[in-house]
């Protein structure tokens, strides 16, 4: 509702009005209706709020999952937690991540396309740091990975890429194949700068040491076809599902020990008794329907 004035205050802002203190321009009116949204051609926002969230949910399992198998490969407590996820555009996630870096590109299919993984200097050197002997908490300055560092942490993405399976079985029954790994982020043109990618950032932590960093960029374009399977109700839908299936088996099986009788009549007739004593074999009684 409005806000009604007293008496002294219309007297007031007449008083004001004809001395000349205040302009009409000035007076308070009425706050707009309509609020005006900006939008950004240059970067549409493909993904929706529930497919985002999906996801979200897909890779807080996936972060889970990898956190065991880090801890049973590097023999030390691993934690690994979903940080954010956001929509940005291919040409922005390339000029986040540092260089050099390690970039995986693998493929997921059903999913179309190339999918990276990039798993930052920090984490990959104290990956490297531990399985090599030490302790995870050597200080490494920024520097070329060798070849056999590349060696090294394609055995360890190889690991992490392949419990997407896992995360993913909810949705989908995906198969990751690792297609390449390289250093440097911005030689990489799997896709236009525009192209519109879900960011998926992880921080990892071990022994208590501070946090590094992973993360997945998938494609809108890897998941176009799959959308409608990037809705929560789309899983509550399929267990419903699968339990009005289960209660119509079990219901079934409860109807089959049940003796029921049944008589079939084809049709009748009528016969005189002497008719009915006169028959032989081979004889032939017309019934009415």
């Amino acid at each position: 509702m409005a806000e009604v004035l007293s008496q002294s205050e219309i007297d007031s802002l007449l008083s004001a009005l004809s001395s000349g203190e205040i302009e009409p321009d000035q007076l308070p009116g009425e706050e707009e209706k309509h609020k005006i949204k900006l939008y950004d051609f240059r970067s549409p926002q493909k993904f929706s709020k529930d497919h985002l969230r999906t996801l979200e949910l897909i890779h807080d399992n996936y972060g889970r999952i990898i956190s065991s198998h880090l801890s049973a490969q590097l023999r030390n407590n691993v934690k690994v937690k979903i940080e954010t996820i956001e929509q940005i555009t291919y040409e922005e996630f390339i000029h986040s991540i540092p260089n050099p870096t390690i970039l995986t590109i693998f493929k997921m299919p059903p999913l179309n396309g190339s999918i990276l993984f990039e798993t930052n200097p920090q984490f990959s050197f104290q990956v490297i740091d531990i399985l090599l002997g030490g302790v995870g908490n050597r200080k490494v300055k920024v520097k070329e990975f060798s070849d056999i560092d590349k060696n090294i942490l394609k055995n360890v993405n190889a690991g992490l890429i392949a419990n997407l399976k896992l995360a993913w079985e909810d949705v989908l029954e995906v198969e990751p194949e690792i297609e390449a790994l390289e250093t440097n982020p911005v030689l990489n043109q799997t896709l236009a700068p525009n192209e519109p990618v879900a960011l998926i950032t992880f921080s990892v932590e071990m022994n208590n040491n501070n946090s590094t960093f992973i993360n997945i960029c998938i494609p809108y374009l890897s998941i176009e076809k799959v959308l409608d399977k990037l809705v929560v109700q789309y899983w509550f839908r399929e267990n419903d599902e699968e339990l009005v299936n289960d209660s119509r088996n079990k219901l079934k099986n409860r109807l089959n020990i049940v003796s029921v009788p049944v008589t079939g009549v084809l049709g009748s007739t009528n016969i005189t008794v002497n008719e009915f004593l006169q028959l032989t074999e081979g004889d032939v009684i017309t019934l009415c329907k």
